[in-house]
């Protein structure tokens, strides 16, 4: 073999021209150029995230705006202070059941039981405090309990037998509702005593005014400080971070939708005032978000949807993580059927039943939650709902038939999952998938 070919040739041999193309060009980081550009950095940012399929919470937010345009202009008391009370009211039971089905979708998982795991929870509160007389609140503790124990026990059989997610909680939607019939035994239904934890629980209403604009006060001071505190965690490790005037923004915008609310619960003629069940929803929605977001828990939950093998690689204890998952679902699906009861005047056999879980899993779908896992928020389940229910609250206003309500809700799940399967594909040849 000649000397030639044993000799690799030197860079020095690549022609001079060669040279200029060969530099390296330093990457700029699309962050930066929001903090370096100002509002056309933001423009510019937008636009990459459009291109790449980044489409977040814009599409169902344009829906929203579109629905109370519609309906407010085909009748005019749709924004009324009744009608706004009556969305946050019955969005706040399924809300939360969506909460939990959020956490089993970013697992890229799906829970069928939550329906007959919130008739379980209401029939477990209404047997023992009406029927037996145990203490209201101890009942109320052990019926959301009693969620949290039937949603581990699902997340054991996935987890540690190996049976698909699907047909546990299939069998558990079967079974759930037997369980719920046998223990409402020869009563049809059990009517919620007057003046009980659960009937207050989307009857009672904070007439002081300071109770809304004190939780629109708290909210507008929490999220700045939130803005706050993150950006200066960012600084200290030399991250990029959201320059004052965008803290000032996001927070004046927040202060308006929040003001605005509060505002309409209060003022108008046949306001009621700040519902309980609003209340308890967004504390769910905060506790929720914050696990998610905050807490290595949460980034654990995000690893397995992602990709369950690299995590457990990663060091992650997969089955624990897929175990409380499904925990957390019974528990806020047994918690949300103390809701559904409140609202029907009762624990009935066939509560859970209908529609109830399609309409759960499709606010957390509408709202932006990926059925293929690993990308969502908490707040999908609000947005979702607000979706679902304003519609449904339009139609009744309008007059509308039932199956007109269904039709258009199923028309506006298949855009939802249309719109996450076009923007995984466009991530995907964008290369961030």
């Amino acid at each position: 073999m000649s000397d030639l070919a044993k000799t690799p040739k030197a860079p020095s041999d690549a022609p001079p021209e060669a040279e200029p193309s060969a530099a390296p060009v330093a990457a700029v980081d699309p962050r930066l150029l929001v903090r370096e550009e100002g509002l056309a950095g933001y423009w510019t940012e937008f636009k990459r995230k459009m291109r790449g399929g980044e489409l977040g919470s814009l599409p169902v937010v344009v829906g929203l705006i579109a629905i109370a345009i519609i309906f407010q202009l085909k009748n005019e008391h749709f924004l009324d202070a009744s009608s706004l009370a009556n969305i946050a009211v019955f969005t706040s039971g399924l809300g939360i059941m969506a909460v939990g089905i959020v956490f089993v979708l970013l697992l890229g998982e799906i829970d069928l039981s939550v329906g007959s795991v919130a008739g379980m929870g209401a029939a477990v509160w209404a047997v023992l405090s009406v029927t037996h007389e145990l203490n209201d609140w101890l009942s109320v503790f052990i019926a959301i309990a009693s969620g949290l124990v039937i949603g581990c026990l699902h997340g054991f059989f996935f987890a540690k037998i190996g049976v698909p997610a699907f047909v546990v909680t299939l069998a558990g939607f079967l079974g759930w509702s037997g369980l719920q019939i046998w223990l409402m035994g020869g009563e049809g239904s059990i009517n919620t005593p007057e003046g009980s934890v659960v009937e207050d629980l989307t009857g009672h209403f904070f007439a002081e005014k300071g109770a809304a604009y004190g939780l629109a006060a708290v909210a507008i001071i929490a999220y700045a400080g939130s803005l706050l505190l993150d950006s200066k965690r960012r600084k200290a490790a030399d991250l990029p971070s959201r320059p004052v005037s965008e803290i000032v923004l996001r927070t004046v915008v927040v202060a308006v939708l929040a003001g605005g609310a509060a505002y309409e619960l209060n003022e108008p003629q046949g306001a009621r005032g700040l519902p309980l069940a609003l209340v308890l929803f967004l504390a769910v929605l905060v506790i929720a978000d914050f696990v998610a977001r905050r807490t290595t828990f949460g980034r654990q939950v995000f690893a397995v949807g992602g990709n369950a093998e690299a995590a457990r690689r990663a060091g992650i204890n997969v089955d624990r993580v897929r175990i409380i998952v499904f925990g957390i679902s019974g528990m806020l699906a047994a918690f949300g059927g103390l809701f559904i009861a409140s609202l029907s005047g009762g624990a009935t056999k066939s509560l859970g039943g209908g529609n109830t879980l399609m309409m759960v899993i499709a606010a957390a779908v509408i709202g932006g939650t990926s059925l293929f896992g690993g990308r969502g928020k908490v707040w999908s389940a609000l947005l979702g709902m607000l979706v679902i229910q304003s519609i449904q609250q339009g139609l009744n206003m309008l007059g509308m038939a039932s199956e007109i309500q269904f039709m258009i809700t199923g028309a506006v799940l298949l855009a939802a999952v249309v719109i996450d399967s076009v923007s995984r594909r466009t991530q995907k040849s964008a290369g961030r998938a």
